[in-house]
């Protein structure tokens, strides 16, 4: 008589497992593994799915962070905040906690790491998602412009002033139209940017946010996915300075501050442009400094890193990274992670923070 085969598991079970011992593995006091296992077996047999304890959930956001290959603020990933708003699925409670994390990351300038995670999807009942690369975004950022053009379609009048905030859009479902919220005053904190040096630099009128909250990830931890997970770390200056206000496809500042500097752009022999870059991103450390508000810069932050490396190697863990990232955008042969190599990024590590492709409803089953 043949044997009958026995089914394979379900690539959720198998993800749950492997975290579900991870977590039984890095937090020993939490006892051995197996009757929690029986439980998370018999939750995705009958429902497809199961629902991670707030410890859990915590561990695995936490870790998520420490796998993420293109941070190089990894050193601090057990000091997350995780704030376990699972039981939110209605937009309008997606957006008054939104404004919360911005409040709580704020901490009058002293930036605290936080991660608020929202409902997850479960079978055939996909959760809301937030559309948008971060919950604080500029309207005339050409970055943020199909995200202006959204907020526009759905009613919003705002976005005809320089740095004018987007509002944050919340999509319920994928055949329902996103609701955009307005952020209110208090909820973001900004520094007007001015140089240590050059009055004249405050004449620009340039400021930016203090949180740099990611919204367009989702958060998959043990086969369970939350497509609403904004988190923040805090900014490091060239984040800003090289990236946001130099970059030629965002704000494209560096001809007005040659300028404003008389420096020589005739030829680029002159490193008009290197210069340029250094102002600003000198001008971005100095001011967040003056706010008092947290920011690290490049040459610390890749020291620290370094420490990361090292502190994971006694736990014996490798750190995966991707050094395109990890090396900064200003000097970056002067820092010490340019002189070093690293763990490839591995695709198949969780648990994970997961770019979005321009659907955020692709894979969820919803379509």
């Amino acid at each position: 008589m043949a044997r009958r085969r026995q089914p394979a598991p379900s690539a959720v079970l198998v993800a749950a497992e492997s975290f579900i011992r991870q977590f039984a593995r890095e937090l020993p006091v939490s006892g051995a593994p197996e009757r929690r296992l029986r439980e998370v077996r018999a939750s995705i047999e009958s429902t497809g799915t199961y629902e991670h304890t707030p410890e859990e959930l915590a561990f695995g956001a936490r870790v998520a962070w420490r796998n993420a290959a293109r941070c190089i603020g990894r050193l601090y990933w057990r000091s997350l905040v995780v704030r376990d708003l699972r039981r939110l699925r209605h937009p309008d409670d997606i957006a008054e906690q939104c404004v919360e994390h911005l409040r709580v990351a704020t901490n009058g300038g002293r930036i605290r790491p936080v991660i608020s995670v929202f409902a997850p999807d479960r079978p055939g009942r996909p959760a809301a998602r937030l559309l948008g690369e971060q919950l604080v975004r500029y309207a005339d950022d050409p970055r943020s412009a199909k995200r202006t053009a959204l907020a526009r379609e759905l009613g919003w009048k705002g976005g005809k002033e320089e740095f004018d905030i987007l509002p944050l859009l919340v999509q319920a479902a994928p055949d329902r139209p996103a609701e955009f919220y307005e952020l209110p005053d208090d909820a973001v904190l900004e520094v007007p940017l001015t140089h240590p040096q050059h009055a004249g630099f405050a004449c620009l009128g340039l400021r930016w946010y203090a949180v740099p909250a990611v919204s367009d990830m989702t958060l998959e931890i043990g086969g369970v996915v939350y497509p609403a997970a904004p988190f923040n770390g805090w900014y490091m200056g060239t984040e800003i300075g090289s990236r946001n206000l130099g970059d030629t496809d965002r704000y494209d500042l560096l001809p007005t501050v040659a300028r404003l500097f008389e420096l020589d752009t005739g030829s680029d022999r002159s490193l008009w442009r290197d210069r340029a870059l250094v102002e600003v991103n000198l001008a971005v450390l100095h001011s967040f400094q003056e706010a008092g508000v947290t920011m690290a810069d490049h040459h610390t932050e890749s020291a620290r890193f370094l420490a990361h490396i090292e502190r994971e190697r006694r736990c014996g863990r490798p750190v995966p990274a991707d050094w395109s990232w990890i090396v900064p955008p200003l000097s970056g042969s002067a820092t010490p992670v340019f002189h070093r190599s690293f763990a490839p990024p591995d695709d198949a590590l969780r648990p994970a923070l997961l770019r979005r492709g321009e659907d955020p409803w692709a894979g969820c089953g919803a379509n």
